[in-house]
């Protein structure tokens, strides 16, 4: 007779953003965790589903949602963090109160969170830390300016973390994803009529669907993969464009603004 495999998977309500794709996706990610080798697991995946109010900036509640967690499970196998605050704005006009909230849930909060599960991962030499952060953790898009710093703030700390905890048997994991959206047709008819600019930086980009996310996320805890860039072609070419032409990535960048700023004249 087969063993019954069994994952409990949390859902910690310390999101602040939560749209409609992100919701397929936690519904299809819970629903393949069982069905993968996170099987007998301890998962928690921050969201905000239940609706209590917690966020990242309340840096206070951390010390508790840790400690209730090992105490109700007695340690934390796989922790998924996923925090997203968004804002958009000319920098000029985004407040210092504004940079600091960005920054206490996209990277304090996140940050944090992990920190204070460490020393349980470190005693029993065993753990996965899988941070789920944007593709604004890799390029940087106009208007967008502290949420781009914020996230690629959190993308170096768990690199710098995931040499640090090697050695103790812990997994860092890190995905960058551009938007999830609900459906895929659209993007999918509407992939050769968008350029590079317009793929990142216009208000309806070319997304993924929450079934692909999902099923990259998974295969991420699976085999331990260390970085996944889940996004269509144009944004990865993107990437490396900003590595290896800069030049060129900025000036694309910059006609764009320009682009946009004689369409809202027009």
């Amino acid at each position: 007779m087969d063993p019954v495999w069994t994952t409990t998977v949390l859902l910690v309500p310390l999101v602040v953003v939560l749209t409609a794709g992100a919701f397929y996706l936690y519904s299809a990610v819970i629903g393949l965790l069982s069905k993968t080798s996170v099987r007998n697991k301890v998962v928690v995946i921050t969201d905000a589903l239940s609706g209590l109010g917690k966020d990242f900036g309340d840096m206070d509640s951390m010390p508790e949602v840790i400690e209730e967690i090992l105490e109700c499970y007695g340690c934390l196998d796989i922790l998924i963090l996923n925090s997203s605050m968004k804002f958009k704005a000319p920098v000029q006009n985004v407040s210092l109160e504004m940079d600091k909230l960005l920054m206490d849930n996209n990277y304090f909060g996140p940050t944090t969170l992990a920190k204070g599960v460490l020393p349980s991962m470190i005693s029993r030499r065993t753990g996965h830390l899988l941070l789920i952060n944007s593709i604004q953790g890799k390029l940087a898009v106009p208007f967008r300016a502290t949420y781009a710093a914020s996230k690629h703030a959190v993308q170096a700390f768990f690199d710098s973390l995931r040499a640090e905890v090697e050695e103790y048997g812990i997994s860092v994991s890190t995905i960058n994803h551009t938007f999830i959206s609900p459906s895929s047709s659209e993007s999918t008819e509407a992939a050769s009529s968008k350029s590079i600019w317009s793929l990142l930086y216009t208000k309806k980009p070319l997304g993924v669907s929450p079934d692909e996310a999902a099923t990259e996320i998974v295969r991420t805890l699976s085999n331990k993969r260390k970085e996944v860039v889940i996004a269509p072609s144009l944004p990865k070419v993107a990437i490396y464009a900003r590595s290896f032409f800069p030049n060129v990535f900025f000036a694309v960048m910059a006609a764009g603004v320009n682009n946009a700023a004689a369409s809202e004249k027009m």
